[in-house]
């Protein structure tokens, strides 16, 4: 199972960024999938989850309503809008397919895992 995480870059504080995974497994459609980050020296955090169906989704509450998650099973691609950046959003962001339907915030329920992309905020 590959997925591959894109869309990240250089931006300034209160700018926005869409983050985008792709994968081409079925098990992207049939389960959960969300979006951790790592800054560096920190663990590995859960930012958000969405359903199979899109019809849940949960976030950390630091992102709470700046960023939102979205899936388009069809195309086998999630996204992460990330709006009103700030400087301590900055990190590797991964995403990851869950073992179920599940949102969890553990790594452990997740079995694949994307090779990351990198988002910088200047303050």
């Amino acid at each position: 199972v590959q997925l591959q995480a894109s869309g990240g870059g250089l931006v300034q504080a209160g700018d926005s960024l869409r983050l985008s995974c792709t994968t081409s497994t079925r098990t992207f459609s049939n389960n959960a999938v969300s979006w951790f980050r790592q800054a560096p020296g920190k663990d590995r955090e859960f930012v958000a989850g969405i359903s199979r169906r899109g019809d849940r989704s949960n976030y950390v509450d630091s992102v709470k309503g700046r960023f939102a998650i979205s899936r388009d099973n069809a195309k086998s691609v999630v996204y992460l809008q990330m709006n009103s950046l700030k400087p301590e959003d900055a990190a590797v962001y991964y995403c990851a397919v869950g073992r179920s339907d599940y949102i969890s915030s553990r790594r452990s329920d997740y079995g694949y895992w994307g090779q990351g992309t990198l988002v910088t905020v200047s303050s």
